[in-house]
């Protein structure tokens, strides 16, 4: 017999750890999430701490098997399920909607991304009135097989690749984060703490965590985040980014191998990426799932 109930975080964030590391163990090719994205969404600013209570948990005989929950903002939210309760796949998209909305620019609505393998999460979507969106909005994910041997790294001159082991400055990884992903101008001060939360996450490795360096200025101009996948031997590479104006000079390839190359000193013998961009798939990423959002609009915009 299987029950619901609300999440606790007190009693439930280290429980749902262990449970992602479970999968990982007893499903090598488990759909849900790798267990470092689950850290990594607790020390992220943009989580919707409020409402944490809303994501809904679902146990059997005391142990967790499953879970629905928003990631950043209400309303855009993932399932995390042992594959043996797929009976509970109307059940969770029912409580989505009625637990876990947002406000969009189209009304009060729930997405959920379900994966492009899993027909029978999507055919209880499609029964509760749910809608699949167009391509646009998907989340695409990559995986690379470690090669062996491992390729050689190369940096250009004027630059070298430490880790924040080395030197951990928070300002420079966050002036490299906040180009890095297309903010223009300057970082605010003003939140800087949040980037430091981010940097602080119980199991975040400084010593895995790598950037170039320009040997100019000494300031960081691409940054490579790792994190070990507990229960298995692949890693989960989060964030990765590149200053704009020192980009395709095969800075953040460097970054990124040399970030896989410490993992697999470690067993990894598999590195999970983010999109299907050409940056990925230059270094043979190659695209193995594909998340689709599945839109239920509870109350449409007046």
């Amino acid at each position: 017999m299987t029950t619901c109930r609300s999440y606790h975080h007190e009693q439930d964030y280290a429980a749902i750890d262990e449970f992602l590391i479970r999968m990982a163990q007893e499903f090598p090719d488990y759909e849900g999430w790798p267990r470092p994205r689950w850290e990594y969404m607790h020390s992220h600013p943009g989580l919707d701490r409020d409402h944490l209570d809303a994501i809904g948990v679902w146990e059997s005989e005391g142990e967790i098997v499953g879970l629905v929950h928003h990631e950043g903002k209400m309303g855009v939210l993932y399932i995390q399920l042992d594959p043996r309760f797929s009976s509970l796949n109307k059940e969770m998209m029912a409580y989505a909607a009625e637990h876990l909305a947002g406000v969009f620019k189209i009304g009060k609505a729930v997405h959920v991304y379900i994966d492009d393998t899993n027909p029978d999460l999507e055919r209880a979507a499609a029964e509760l009135g749910y809608e699949k969106l167009p391509a646009g909005f998907d989340e695409p994910h990559t995986r690379l097989i470690i090669p062996d041997p491992f390729p050689e790294i190369s940096v250009p001159d004027g630059f070298r690749i430490q880790s924040l082991a080395d030197e951990f400055d928070v300002a420079k990884v966050h002036r490299v984060m906040h180009r890095g992903f297309d903010h223009d101008g300057e970082p605010p001060a003003d939140v800087l703490d949040d980037r430091r939360r981010k940097l602080s996450a119980p199991n975040f490795r400084r010593d895995l965590t790598i950037v170039a360096v320009s040997e100019e200025d000494g300031a960081y101009v691409s940054f490579a985040g790792i994190w070990p996948v507990p229960g298995s031997t692949s890693c989960y590479l989060e964030p990765v980014a590149t200053d704009p104006g020192y980009r395709r000079m095969g800075l953040g390839r460097a970054t990124v191998m040399e970030a896989v190359r410490r993992c697999v000193l470690e067993g990894a013998t598999v590195a999970f990426g983010g999109a299907d961009t050409p940056f990925y798939l230059s270094m043979g990423f190659q695209l193995y799932r594909r998340r689709c959002a599945w839109r239920k609009i509870i109350e449409p915009k007046a």
